[in-house]
């Protein structure tokens, strides 16, 4: 039986201009558990070094490739989805720690992966029923944007179950996993980034793509799965925020990380009351916080020691 909640780290390797900076890897990973290193200054100036420990449903080390990764956070999704459930799975992360690239990268991402084996469940003549729906949108400053349909505005509504529908959302068939990547990557072009200290080119919005199982003669829903690209975590200091939309930006992207992970804690200690009117994001997710859904968080960190902080306030975030 699949955990309600699972939670993952990915640790990326360091970079060629960290290594060229003479930065060294202060995340050390054995099996569950993983230590970081932090560098401190004492009253009397004298340097030292803190070590904080952590331990995850699973870590993954710098030299894990995307297959690794899959194999153990959304695989298991993909088997939940086939037996009609609901399956969400998150990265989360500061600027440039990876989590783009683990979740939607063009060839390998998590989502890329999940869709190959999708199909090839699909194949099977006890799912000869079923066809595959994709949507695509972002939660921008609050508001949600269909990325496949010209940046739309959508509305989120609670149908008269009580699950939540993203009215006017556009969703296509696909049939192939080169379709899926095509109509992702139409989506991911009118997708909302901006340059930030941390990231010439940072993710300032939540992308939500949601893969849809429906049967071929009624269009019900018999599974969904979502992959969700956070917006980057870290803090307006940091991203050296100077204009005021920007700091606008990173203030509703706080907002909805903290709704999130009031939720998930909510979930986690099987809490009566989970509250997901907090924020869009998590009104949004409703889906994945109620009934019997499945939530995977993969959180990306860095290893170089500049970026300490930054990770520990990950770790913290995720560590539950």
């Amino acid at each position: 039986m699949l955990a309600k909640i699972r939670v993952c780290v990915r640790k990326r390797p360091l970079s060629n201009k960290e290594i060229n900076r003479g930065e060294k890897d202060m995340a050390s990973v054995t099996g569950r558990q993983l230590s970081i290193d932090e560098p401190k200054v004492r009253l009397d100036m004298t340097k030292f070094i803190e070590r904080h420990k952590f331990v995850f449903d699973e870590v993954f080390d710098s030299d894990a490739t995307n297959e690794d990764v899959y194999r153990r956070t959304a695989y298991p999704l993909v088997q939940y989805l086939f037996e009609g459930g609901k399956a969400t799975c998150f990265a989360y992360g500061q600027t440039g720690s990876g989590k783009t690239f683990t979740m939607l990268d063009g060839k390998q991402g998590l989502y890329v992966l999940a869709a190959r084996d999708i199909f090839v469940k699909l194949r099977s003549p006890e799912n000869s029923h079923l066809s595959v729906y994709i949507g695509f949108y972002e939660i921008y400053q609050g508001q949600l944007h269909d990325l496949l349909n010209n940046r739309k505005k959508l509305h989120a509504r609670e149908d008269g179950k009580s699950s939540v529908v993203v009215a006017g959302l556009k969703e296509y068939e696909i049939v192939n996993v080169e379709g899926l990547m095509q109509v992702f990557e139409y989506g991911n072009n009118a997708r909302s980034t901006g340059r930030t200290n941390a990231n010439a080119d940072s993710s300032r919005s939540h992308a939500i793509m949601q893969i849809v199982l429906k049967d071929r003669s009624t269009k019900s829903v018999e599974g969904k799965l979502s992959f969700i690209d956070l917006a980057g975590s870290e803090r307006g200091a940091d991203r050296g925020e100077t204009d005021v939309k920007t700091r606008m930006e990173g203030a509703e992207i706080n907002k909805s990380l903290l709704a999130l992970k009031e939720c998930i804690r909510a979930l986690d200690q099987d809490k009566k009351h989970t509250p997901f009117r907090q924020s869009k994001l998590t009104q949004v997710l409703k889906d994945s916080f109620v009934g019997d859904s499945r939530t995977c968080m993969v959180a990306t960190i860095s290893p170089n020691n500049s970026n300490s902080e930054h990770t520990l306030n990950t770790l913290r975030y995720a560590d539950r």
